[in-house]
């Protein structure tokens, strides 16, 4: 199986071939087959950790909270992480045109494209910035280690969620999870000449509230 690469005004497509076209419909398939109502509740619980209104709560939450504390590297480095990397995929999905899984049946009622997950995406920019946030402060393993599985297990239960709900194949998932990892990568790596430059000047990174440094040095 193929998907099209739609590019707009002349109509432009490239084919690209799916190797996981098989598991991913079968996969889908065995899920749709088994949903019911209770699970389906569930399910919808697990997903709104990933959607856009919770991530705009909390994206609100923290700009205003930053803005306050005047962390505005922290703030610029969020904005650019999290909304940006968002726009980005919302943009891969019109480019890559794949359709939904599903889109008729009693549990679904899905509009727009598959590839790549946006509700996956969304979680793994906005649990992955604040895990790099709170990361460099946390001094004992334990506590480091647990927040990484937290991270984690926030993004795998949304994608789960989003394939067993029918609204995303099992490469949706993957390919947003990795799109999201190499997103984080690039702004961190984007942001250390700005962290370097300001570390020098005043001695707070861009990427970490003032707060976290102070731990760093204590």
């Amino acid at each position: 199986m193929t998907n099209a690469f739609i590019l707009p005004q002349n109509c432009v497509a490239f084919a690209v071939a799916n190797p996981l076209s098989g598991p991913d419909h079968e996969v889908a398939g065995w899920f749709h087959a088994h949903l019911t109502p209770a699970f389906v509740s569930v399910l919808r619980a697990f997903t709104d950790f990933g959607c856009a209104e919770w991530i705009g709560i909390v994206l609100c939450g923290l700009v205003l909270f930053f803005a306050w504390k005047r962390w505005w590297p922290s703030l610029v480095t969020l904005i650019i992480a999290v909304p940006g990397g968002m726009l980005l995929n919302e943009w891969l999905k019109v480019l890559v045109h794949r359709q939904r899984p599903f889109v008729d049946g009693p549990f679904v009622d899905w509009s727009g494209y598959s590839f790549a997950s946006g509700h996956t995406i969304g979680a793994t920019l906005l649990y992955g910035q604040l895990l790099l946030f709170v990361l460099p402060a946390l001094k004992t393993r334990y506590w480091r280690v647990l927040c990484i599985f937290s991270a984690a297990f926030l993004v795998l239960l949304v994608g789960f969620s989003r394939i067993a709900l029918g609204a995303h194949f099992l490469t949706d998932v993957l390919a947003a999870i990795i799109f999201g990892i190499i997103w984080l990568m690039l702004c961190m790596a984007l942001a250390r000449p700005l962290q370097r430059s300001r570390s020098g000047s005043s001695g707070v990174p861009v990427a970490v509230p003032a707060s976290v440094e102070l731990a760093l040095a204590s």
